[in-house]
């Protein structure tokens, strides 16, 4: 269970490094004459936001599968005639 809070850290340290980069660049490019230079930003904003979502992603899973071989016991929804009770 503590590894899954490092890695958690670990994702959320370097999206907020690579996010702050990836804004940096796009206000240094909207700003300036590099236009080219706003298209790498708005991509490294992009590619920290999909790290950081995937990071949560793996830890989630992680979690709910380790759950699943300890044997806690899910209760199901009954149903009678199509509606819940």
């Amino acid at each position: 269970m503590e590894s899954y809070g490092k890695i958690v850290t670990a994702v959320s340290f370097v999206g907020v490094i690579i996010l702050a980069i990836g804004i940096g660049l796009f206000s240094f490019g909207f700003v300036s004459d590099y236009s080219n230079v706003t298209g790498v930003g708005i991509g490294t904003v992009m590619g920290a936001v999909f790290i950081f979502l995937m990071g949560m992603f793996f830890a989630a899973t992680g979690e709910m599968l380790e759950k699943r071989y300890t044997g806690i016991k899910v209760d199901t929804i009954k149903v009678k005639r199509g509606a819940r009770l």
